[in-house]
Formats: structure tokens, sequence, C-alpha cells
């Protein structure tokens, strides 16, 4: 197969997502045009010195807060963002009974640094690859840092919602390649059926064994709600708990979190739900190719140690994060398997076996090729051949981003209709 073949038929303009300096112009223009409605304000400042902007639409009581760019890596959250803010302001029923509030982006610093706005394959997509080490994220910084060495965008983030106090707090996350699910810290009775209904009409599959919800109780295909506190972790080593991150902050006034993911890429093979015939004997060999995959990429890092900075940037600090998760996971792997484990389930475990490895690669060589360090060129090919095996195991097909972002805003939309109804008596 030629490079990219299972990712062709959408042009360049259709896969373009803005970036932050689009999105705040976008959010001026409607504060400008509706001053009497909207409000755009500062909150906070990135690392970097980075604003960061929160729009609010309505002064009603109670309050929606939608969260965008908290993984530098998934930019369909702007574009979501600004369509949800656009109907917010175009559409009074949206908020007759409570007001509407964006945070733009999480991380501004993380989205300079993510710079493929316009991904035509998995390779252009991890060309110029970043997603920050755990301690360093918005969300899961919390559950892995003491309250005093929290990151100031995490400090702005739990500062609006103690500020709105928020029924729901929807934050907007995607995924390379795979399909849509949703975590909900607190279930939303009958959010189940809309969000498989608008998943079925855009063609995009459900990703109903997500890694990322292993072990979560699932209210519908695809819909996983939160364990109860004492809950054994599917993977223990990982060490972010959901429990422990922003995502928990508004249970402290009574509200609740969901978390929506869509692909940039579909695969049809998370959503089987078949058992899997032998998924421990195929978890072993997933994470025997997971240590195989990440001491390859330790023997460059090793060999391009003198050509590395002595200070690590951002970059070189989450390559090596993310290598330092291998050992733990692949053990994880090795004990059995749920007893119901289905075929989807398998293969959500595949691709994060691949993602992790070729991010890590993916990072480092952008160091690499900064230091002029000569490992660069079998890096290069290292990800280029991950990136095409990766389509080609999955069958990638791209997702439109009209797609993508009405599939976001629609389930967005009905957790928040479903949520309110929940929370009135």
């Amino acid at each position: 197969m030629r490079r990219g073949e299972h990712q062709r038929g959408v042009s360049l303009t259709e896969q373009r997502y803005p970036n932050v300096t689009e999105l705040t112009q976008s959010a001026r223009e409607l504060a400008a045009r509706r001053p009497g409605l909207c409000v755009l304000r500062q909150v906070g400042t990135s690392r970097a010195g980075r604003p960061l902007h929160l729009l609010s639409v309505g002064e009603a009581r109670p309050s929606v807060l939608v969260v965008a760019g908290a993984h530098a890596n998934e930019p369909v959250g702007g574009a979501t963002l600004r369509r949800l803010a656009e109907r917010a302001v175009q559409e009074p029923e949206l908020r007759t009974d409570h007001s509407w509030h964006f945070l733009l982006c999480a991380d501004p610093d993380g989205a300079d640094l993510h710079r493929t706005p316009a991904p035509r394959t998995l390779l252009d997509y991890h060309r110029r690859f970043f997603r920050p080490a755990g301690p360093e994220q918005p969300e899961w910084s919390p559950s892995e840092l003491p309250p005093d060495r929290l990151p100031p965008e995490t400090r702005a983030l739990t500062g609006v919602i103690d500020e709105l106090r928020p029924f729901l707090q929807v934050t907007l996350h995607g995924t390379d390649l795979g399909g849509s699910w949703v975590q909900l810290t607190r279930d939303i009775p009958g959010l189940a059926e809309p969000f498989a209904k608008s998943a079925a009409e855009l063609h995009i599959p459900v990703e109903t064994g997500a890694a990322d919800a292993a072990g979560w109780p699932a209210t519908g295909p695809g819909v996983h709600v939160m364990p109860a506190p004492g809950a054994e972790a599917a993977f223990p080593s990982l060490p972010d708990d959901a429990r422990h991150s922003t995502w928990h902050h508004a249970h402290r006034y009574g509200g609740s979190t969901a978390i929506i993911e869509v692909p940039m890429w579909a695969s049809d093979l998370v959503d089987d739900p078949a058992p899997h015939p032998t998924p421990g004997l195929e978890l072993r060999r997933l994470a025997h190719r997971l240590r195989l995959d990440a001491l390859r990429v330790e023997d460059i890092l090793h060999k391009a140690q003198p050509w590395l900075p002595e200070e690590a940037g951002p970059l070189l600090r989450a390559a090596r994060w993310a290598l330092a998760l291998v050992p733990g996971l692949a053990a994880d792997w090795l004990q059995p398997p749920p007893p119901d484990a289905t075929m989807a389930y398998v293969g959500s475990i595949d691709a994060f076996s691949r993602r992790l490895p070729l991010r890590a690669a993916a990072m480092l060589l952008r160091v690499l090729e900064e230091a002029d360090a000569p490992q660069a060129a079998a890096l290069e090919q290292l990800v280029a051949l991950w990136c095409d095996a990766f389509a080609e195991r999955f069958r990638a097909r791209w997702v439109p981003l009209e797609h993508q972002v009405e599939h976001q805003a629609r389930t967005t939309l009905a957790a928040v209709r479903h949520a309110r109804v929940t929370e009135l008596p």
C-alpha cells in the first residue's frame, strides 16, 4: 500500500483546524457583535506568558463550561468550541435557563508546539507532533503533582470552575485513529441514544472498548461512567487518576464532567462487539511488541545523547515521559484480561501500543533535527514506517472535519440537555 492510501478523499481546506489566534479573533468578533450578551476576558496566563481567554455567553445561572485544547495534539476541540459559541449566540433557546462559558484553549503553549493544522496523513500529523508530559497537562497535573506545584494553566482552569460552579463541564478531546466515545464523571441518563444516533448518521464508529475507559462501567455503547472510589484501575501502572483531575473538580459544587472524544481517522475495527477468541495471548503479544518498539526509540535516544541539550525542553521531556510509561503498561497487559474482552477492546489496546512509542519517536525526532543529530535520519524512517503500519492495520479513513465537529457539538448539546433535566428538581 502506498503511504496514505486509506487517508485520501478530502481536500486540504476541509482538514484545516483553527489555531489559538484564530479562535481568539472569532471570540472577539462575537463579543463585539453582541456586547450585551458576550464577554471575552483573560482568566490566566500560561507558563510562557500566553493569555488564557474565556468567552461567556449569557448571564443566567447555572453555568455550562466548555473546555478546548486541554491536549495540544487534539485540535478538533477548538473548531467545535467555535461552532458551539456561535450557536449559543444565534439560538436563544440554548441559553434559556443557563449560560455558556468557553475556555478557548487550556494549553496555548502546547498548541503552539503541535504544528499540524492540516494533516493529510498520519505521517503529516506526527511530523510536528506534541503532547506534554503528564505533569504538564492542565487537566491531569493534579493527579501527579501536589497543589503548590500545579502549572498556571491548571490553576486558571480550576479557578474558572470555582467561579462558575458549572452543573456540567464539557471537555473536548480527540483521538488520532479509532472511534468516538464519551467518559462521564457522573452518569447522564439518556445521553447514550443521541450519541449513538449522531455517530451512525455521520459514519463515525463508536469505540466500544476504549483503552482510556478500560474498567469504567458503560451505560451504552461507547458511553462510560467513572468507577466508584476504591475501584481497581484496569492499568494500575498509569499515573493519572480521573478522580484527582480537573474533571472531578466540578464535583465539589454538585456538577459533573463529560469528556467527548472524536477521531481524525476512523477505524471500523474499534466497534466490533464480538468476543475476542484469545485475548490473553494477543495482549501478551502486544505487550512484547510495545517493549521492543520502545527499546528501539530508547536506543536512538541513547546514541544521540551527545547532541542533546543540557536542559531538556518540553518535547524531550514528553518523549522521555512517554517511554517511561512502557514497562509498567506492558506488565499490566500481562495480567489476565477481562472475561468479556471483545475484538474492539483488544483493537483499542493494539492502537494504544502503537501510539505510545510512535508519539515518543515523533517528538524525539523534532529534538534530533533541531540538534542536527546524525540519528535523526534513522528515526525519521522509523516514524514513517510506524505511521504506515498503523494506518494499514486499522484501515484508517479520514473523518471530514465537518463531521468531527458536528458529532462533538451534537453530543455536547445532548449532554447539556440531559444533564440539565437530571439536575432540575
